[in-house]
């Protein structure tokens, strides 16, 4: 058992949120977890993840350990694009699961890269060394920590907003604006528990965008940058503003593009080296699908001025 005590300095913090900002290898998430499964006492007494802190308060965090291993690993080729002994770096193709969930236990890219190297523990059974996700019909870019050292490293640059993530989408409709930033609160859709959705009193979230091309008024192909990562938070905040991604079978429309999934790419990555400091930067090319369908659209809308590209 890893047994944390600290003393509050502040007023009106949220108890998981105050726990993740006083510990950079625990995300607010894996907070909330600790305090509803009863691992964390204010002033030895149980309370909510929304208990609001008060100066002086005494926080005991007792972070059970990890369970053993028991995933199993599995020789799936995967498709790196950096390693070393502190990262990888991983393009991950379209339709794979980055952990395994329940219905999803085999085949992840955790499997895969069990096979392939040592991962980190911090967070343990499930998800070691996987420090941000991409959906399972997301393809793209994804950084992968082999020791706590770099996993610590890494969560505390997406905590701080320092770490680069950008992403290629094809949306439904004509966006008029060259460029914006969508800035909606997200949290469990309270229709439906397998989405989310835009609430009250949700999670900050903030997504850039840049217009890269437009098909007529049918599609638009943008840019986005993400300053927060909270779960579907792309393809949230582009339903939100009317917007809905091609494809995506949860948020869009069902008159859709056909193709293999949502056109969403994570394109470009970029972070400091957990040791050595240096500046990392990552980018990769759009599937063929992806390409193809970006081909056939130009085609079709002669909107491509000749020689524009996308960066």
């Amino acid at each position: 058992m890893d047994n944390r005590k600290f003393t509050v300095k502040s007023n009106g913090i949220r108890l998981d949120k105050i726990i993740s900002d006083n510990y950079t290898d625990l995300s607010r998430s894996r907070a909330g977890n600790l305090i509803k499964e009863n691992h964390v006492l204010v002033n030895e007494k149980i309370e909510k993840p929304k208990y609001k802190t008060k100066y002086e308060d005494v926080i005991t965090v007792a972070i059970p350990e990890p369970k053993k291993l028991d995933l199993e690993p599995e020789n799936i080729k995967l498709n790196i694009v950096y390693e070393d002994d502190q990262v990888i770096v991983i393009n991950k193709p379209q339709g794979m699961v980055v952990h395994p969930a329940p219905g999803h236990l085999n085949h992840t890219l955790v499997n895969a890269l069990l096979y392939h190297t040592k991962l980190s523990s911090i967070n343990g059974t499930i998800r070691p060394g996987i420090v941000h996700r991409i959906d399972k019909d997301t393809s793209g870019l994804l950084m992968v920590a082999k020791t706590d050292i770099a996993h610590k490293s890494l969560s505390q640059q997406l905590k701080n907003k320092t770490s680069r993530r950008k992403y290629i989408a094809l949306v439904h409709g004509n966006i008029k604006e060259d460029r914006g930033t969508i800035k909606a609160p997200l949290g469990r859709s309270p229709k439906d528990r397998k989405k989310q959705a835009v609430i009250t009193g949700g999670r900050n979230a903030v997504t850039h965008f840049k217009v890269l091309e437009r098909f007529g008024s049918d599609y638009t192909l943008i840019q986005c940058q993400l300053e927060t990562g909270r779960t579907h938070q792309i393809r949230v905040h582009l339903k939100y503003i009317n917007h809905p991604l091609v494809g995506d079978p949860l948020y869009g429309p069902r008159k859709t593009i056909k193709g293999h999934g949502q056109f969403l790419h994570a394109s470009e990555l970029g972070f400091k080296h957990p040791t050595s400091g240096k500046e990392m930067d990552f980018s990769s090319q759009l599937p063929i699908i992806f390409e193809t369908t970006l081909k056939n659209l130009r085609e079709q809308y002669h909107s491509k001025k000749e020689g524009d590209t996308y960066e």
